[in-house]
């Protein structure tokens, strides 16, 4: 289960202007396997994580929250196909 904690934020350093920003970001809580995945699609795409915490919690940005839910499904859905095909040998 994927819990979305709204209102979190962290500070990014822009390395390029040495300015600091304020991101608004959404801490998720979920399980380790579901952490994994998100894990997997961020490095696809570099555009979700703004903070990886540990092994159950992430903040990411905000403004992608809906995007990554719906990759998120995406993978559970290939995921689950995966498993159902390697079981019916």
């Amino acid at each position: 289960m994927v819990k979305a904690v709204k209102d979190a934020s962290f500070n990014v350093k822009d390395y390029e202007t040495v300015a600091d920003m304020v991101l608004p970001g959404v801490l998720i809580q979920c399980d380790a396997s579901i952490k994994a995945i998100i894990n997997k699609i961020d490095s696809q795409y570099h555009e979700f994580i703004l903070e990886d915490l540990d092994d159950e919690a992430v903040i990411i940005k905000e403004s992608k929250l809906a995007e990554l839910k719906i990759k998120l499904k995406e993978a559970l859905k290939d995921t689950v196909r995966e498993a159902e095909e390697s079981g019916s040998d």
